[in-house]
């Protein structure tokens, strides 16, 4: 489990469209910036010749001390109606400081990927880069270690720090899950907006019973795995060692763009139907053999969702599982609607992970 754990700001992450490999040098990183590369998976080309590598990350340097950050810390605290020896906690402290973060823009990074080096885009407004880079497949394979691919950011001559990543290496065919995050596998209150911003600023994340022995069992069948929320990517450092410890299964994260310039810190997981279907639908597109389940719950928007998004692929989603949780709206006329024109055994309701042990896909164990 060590390999899906960030130990600090610069280790494991990746996503977007590639070219040749770039020729030799640097990224011109300083001193006082950093680089996290986010979770990713690659699939081969129709032709089989090549793995297109998505490769996403983020370059920005830390505001610690700073008398911007000071004061946002005081708006952060005061959104939440917390005492102010709050900003006294480690905890509080290091969440809240990826989104006080100097985001570094126009950077265009290199990376090195089985003995090539790739130009990146240059990043954005949000420190932000992206880009799908074309690895041939035997070379991606004789660098890959139990179906991950390596790489790392080349630094600077002098630059002893080391910034690296890895992508999950994908069979054309098989079965993808893609999961939420809150209140589907981490307890996260998002119907009560204080008690959602205390469980992600204040609190230590606590996983949803029995939900990563679920997904385990999945991926012992061969299922591969994408962790999507509406949550921002600045909780990605927090999110990656809570699926590690919480022995949930490695697989790519999409998340939400926030810059807190923009918005307020209860904007955060705001309209998730706007982030959602676009971001499932990628996926699909992205990996156009594979067949999906879709895993959420009835908290917000997420029956309504993954509805809409399995009338629009048809024959891409093989079932819709929706955790039921306290509060959510559990009627019979909310799922009727939310999955009318489906196959009626698509969508389930669930209330303990053991319910979903005996489903099965037995026609595809083995494809991947």
């Amino acid at each position: 489990m060590r390999g899906w754990r960030w130990a600090v700001l610069g280790t494991v992450l990746l996503a977007a469209t590639g070219l040749c490999p770039a020729a030799g040098g640097a990224s011109p990183l300083k001193a006082d910036e950093t680089v996290i590369f986010f979770p990713t998976a690659a699939t081969l080309e129709a032709d089989g010749s090549h793995y297109r590598v998505p490769v996403h990350g983020w370059v920005f340097e830390p505001e610690e001390g700073s008398w911007w950050r000071g004061a946002l810390l005081h708006e952060l605290l005061a959104a939440l109606e917390v005492p102010p020896e709050s900003a006294e906690s480690l905890l509080f402290r290091e969440r809240a400081g990826f989104f006080l973060a100097d985001n570094e823009r126009g950077k265009r990074l290199r990376v090195r990927i089985a003995e090539r080096d790739f130009n990146l885009r240059k990043s954005g407004a949000n420190g932000h880069f992206e880009k799908i880079l074309r690895v041939p497949k035997e070379e991606a394979e004789g660098a890959a270690r139990g179906g991950r691919l390596p790489f790392a950011l080349v630094t600077p001559a002098g630059d002893g720090r080391s910034f690296e990543g890895r992508v999950e290496l994908l069979a054309p065919t098989g079965i993808s899950v893609i999961s939420d995050l809150d209140d589907t596998i981490k307890e996260s209150s998002v119907l009560d907006k204080k008690e959602l911003l205390a469980n992600t600023f204040l609190r230590e994340f606590k996983a949803v019973q029995g939900m990563a022995g679920l997904y385990r069992s999945w991926k012992e069948r061969g299922a591969a795995f994408h962790y999507l929320s509406a949550s921002p990517w600045q909780l990605a450092p927090a999110l990656a060692p809570f699926l590690a410890a919480g022995g949930f299964p490695e697989g790519s994260l999409h998340l939400r763009t926030f810059r807190f310039k923009d918005q307020t810190f209860f904007s955060l997981f705001s309209a998730p139907e706007k982030y959602k279907i676009p971001a499932v639908e990628a996926l699909l597109a992205a990996f156009p053999g594979r067949r999906f389940l879709l895993v959420g719950d009835a908290g917000e928007r997420d029956p309504e969702i993954y509805g809409e998004v399995a009338r629009r692929n048809p024959g891409r989603v093989e079932a819709i599982f929706i955790r039921a949780v306290p509060g959510g709206d559990l009627s019979p006329e909310r799922f009727d609607e939310a999955f009318e024109g489906l196959p009626e055994e698509m969508g389930r309701v669930f209330a303990d992970p053991a319910e979903l042990e005996g489903w099965g896909w037995e026609e595809s164990e083995g494809e991947r």
